[in-house]
């Protein structure tokens, strides 16, 4: 008996092992793209052209982020994102509660043939020219709600809050509610949502990443550069730095602009990644819970 629980003790001590070694080298894969790219947007321009930069910055230099922050547009687009981001994360995170919560009710008529045609449109939808035009149609080109409307609702998000609310909100709490006389909008108010916590952080999250990368709609919809987002900013500030080494030819000064263009890139990666690191840890805690009760259970 003795010798059994040796050798499972081994068995479970080299599993761990093999398990830690593992996670390990997924950690250094993972990993290791993302110091590169910081080393680089640190490092001197002539390092990053002659590929010296390989885990730490050689020969430090802001000479990339004084570039992008000498941009007379970076600090507007910066703000107008934020705002985007947060008008349009606010509208997502409501239309996606108010869909959400009436679909989770056992006592909604028609529920199913409801959940079916939003569940239609992921697999279906209008293609890009169609939603150019609906969106034309409507007068809402180079205009911010030309970002907000057409993403109103992602229905995956959708589908983890019903989820959520249908394994955390048992329907007896509902009749007990009901029979003190709360209504429908007071129970979602005061009793739903401040037991969601974790969903609504988490669908928060998925919808700012989405707004704060938004480029290809602000690029469709948008004509006026003073309604650019960051990103099409940045994108505009790269591809002059490389339309300028293009021009200028086998000089030395293309030499330079052409360092300064490679550095630029890893300095705009940076710049446009940093917001959205920083607030991650903030609703981390929230993450794992919501995710995995909105999306294994119900």
């Amino acid at each position: 008996m003795e010798i059994a629980k040796m050798k499972n003790a081994r068995g479970d001590r080299a599993f761990s092992f093999l398990v830690y070694l593992y996670l390990s080298a997924i950690l250094i894969v993972v990993l290791y793209p993302v110091m590169f790219i910081l080393s680089s947007s640190f490092s001197a321009k002539e390092a990053v052209t002659a590929g010296e930069v390989v885990l730490f910055p050689v020969g430090f230099s802001l000479e990339g982020y004084q570039a992008v922050f000498d941009e007379p547009e970076f600090l507007n687009a910066f703000l107008r994102s934020v705002g985007y981001t947060g008008v349009g994360t606010f509208i997502n995170v409501v239309i996606t509660i108010l869909a959400a919560y009436p679909l989770a009710r056992k006592d909604l008529k028609g529920r199913g043939p409801i959940m079916l045609l939003f569940a239609f449109t992921m697999f279906f939808s209008g293609g890009l020219i169609p939603t150019y035009l609906v969106v034309k149609g409507a007068g809402l080109l180079n205009s911010p709600w030309a970002l907000w409307l057409p993403a109103a609702l992602s229905i995956w998000n959708m589908i983890i809050t019903r989820t959520y609310f249908q394994s955390t909100i048992p329907h007896e709490l509902l009749e007990a509610a009901q029979m003190d006389g709360c209504s429908d909008y007071y129970f979602l108010w005061k009793i739903v949502l401040p037991l969601s916590a974790p969903i609504i952080a988490v669908i928060s999250l998925f919808y700012a990443v989405e707004h704060w990368n938004q480029y290809f709609n602000a690029m469709l919809y948008l004509s006026k550069p003073n309604l650019y987002p960051l990103q099409l900013v940045l994108r505009d500030i790269l591809v002059r730095s490389q339309l300028t080494t293009d021009f200028m030819g086998e000089t030395a000064d293309s030499a330079k602009m052409l360092g300064l263009a490679e550095l630029l890139k890893y300095c705009l990666i940076v710049v446009s990644t940093l917001p959205m690191m920083i607030i991650y840890p903030f609703v981390q805690r929230f993450f794992v819970k919501g995710v995995m009760i909105g999306a294994l259970k119900g």
